[in-house]
């Protein structure tokens, strides 16, 4: 029984796009392109907002900034479809870009077009399907990782993105950049976030040779093949995609793979499924990990800290534009326990020294 593929709903209210004004630029963008013009949303994900376009027996996605967004690095539009230019020939599992628009009188903001692919996106839960299965589950999060490992070992000149190295010091640029992040997005003050600054700070790695880092990698930004769910077919959400030490992009992915026991307020979020039977741990993940590229994984609380930071200064970044009236999205009115939930993970970690 194959899982059911990720689906499109309506758009939510207040994220509508201007069809008239969409199908009168894709009509010059993509000429070969015919038919009426129909838009639906992929409803979960809560940064760059994601629209499926229907275009006669054509089907594109979309990629936009949230409305409202005060954080331009972070929905840079521009930067993302370049990311999967560079990738195109190079790395199969990117998808195609098709159009890339900085005309803001079309929809107000950059935005891209690109292929869709079409496969299964595990979130919150595993679906029936897959259920009662732990064996294949712990398959599937190998396969995850092991995806993350063949990222780090593509081939920066073939993708011509090496330019994004901005050269050593990419550890301390990243912590540094995040806590400033913080400053400016905190709405309230919370003393975890002061010691995890100074304990990162304090401990910084000998860095690691740069390859690609794709930045926000985790389970529901992995399309799987619902036939197979141990073969991936597409990595998405590339918009933070840059060139650096890959110790701390395996930090981000550990800061969101969820196991038996992390604070209740982090799995409510309901991001991963990997607390599920059969779910790799993060101990495991990180040894798995270090077996596939050969790199030293001894001092991964590190990057684990430094990714739990970050994704608390993401999740503060969202709440913040909610408590601003920025957006009025209900999912976002309880973000701020969940930046605390991260805080004390974080502390809890650096006091019992692993992950």
């Amino acid at each position: 029984m194959k899982a059911p593929l990720d689906a499109a709903t309506k758009v939510r209210e207040g994220e509508t796009l201007d069809l008239d004004s969409l199908a009168r630029y894709l009509q010059t963008a993509l000429p070969e392109l015919s038919g009426p013009l129909s838009v639906e949303q992929f409803p979960s994900g809560y940064s760059n907002l994601t629209y499926l376009l229907k275009k006669g027996e054509h089907e594109l996605v979309l990629r936009r900034p949230p409305f409202g967004a005060r954080v331009k690095s972070g929905h840079d539009m521009q930067r993302e479809f370049t990311v999967l230019s560079g990738l195109h020939g190079a790395y199969p599992h990117a998808p195609t870009p098709l159009a890339m628009c900085t005309d803001h009188d079309v929809l107000g903001c950059d935005f891209y077009v690109m292929e869709r692919r079409r496969g299964l996106i595990v979130r919150n839960a595993l679906p029936e399907a897959l259920q009662g299965d732990p064996p294949m589950f712990g398959r599937m999060c190998a396969a995850v990782v092991d995806g993350l490992a063949d990222l780090h070992g593509v081939d920066l000149e073939a993708t011509g993105l090496a330019q994004l190295d901005r050269g050593p010091g990419y550890v301390q640029r990243q912590v540094e950049g995040w806590l400033r992040r913080w400053d400016k997005s905190k709405t309230s003050d919370l003393a975890d976030y002061d010691t995890i600054g100074a304990w990162l700070r304090g401990n910084l790695p000998v860095e690691q040779p740069h390859t690609l880092v794709h930045n926000d990698y985790k389970f529901d930004n992995v399309m799987l093949d619902p036939g197979d769910p141990t073969r991936i077919v597409a990595v998405l959400d590339w918009e933070m995609c840059t060139v650096g030490d890959p110790l701390m992009d395996l930090g981000t992915t550990l800061g969101y793979w969820t196991q038996p026991g992390d604070d209740p307020a982090w799995q409510a979020m309901g991001l991963t499924p990997t607390a599920a039977p059969g779910g790799l741990t993060r101990a495991e993940v990180a040894a798995r990990y270090g077996e596939k590229t050969g790199r030293d994984v001894s001092g991964a609380l590190y990057y684990y800290v430094f990714g739990l930071l970050k994704i608390g200064v993401i999740v503060q970044q969202i709440f913040f534009r909610f408590a601003k009236g920025h957006t009025k999205d209900p999912r976002f009115a309880k973000l701020d326990r969940v930046v605390a939930a991260l805080g004390r993970m974080a502390v809890g970690a650096i006091d019992r020294a692993t992950l």
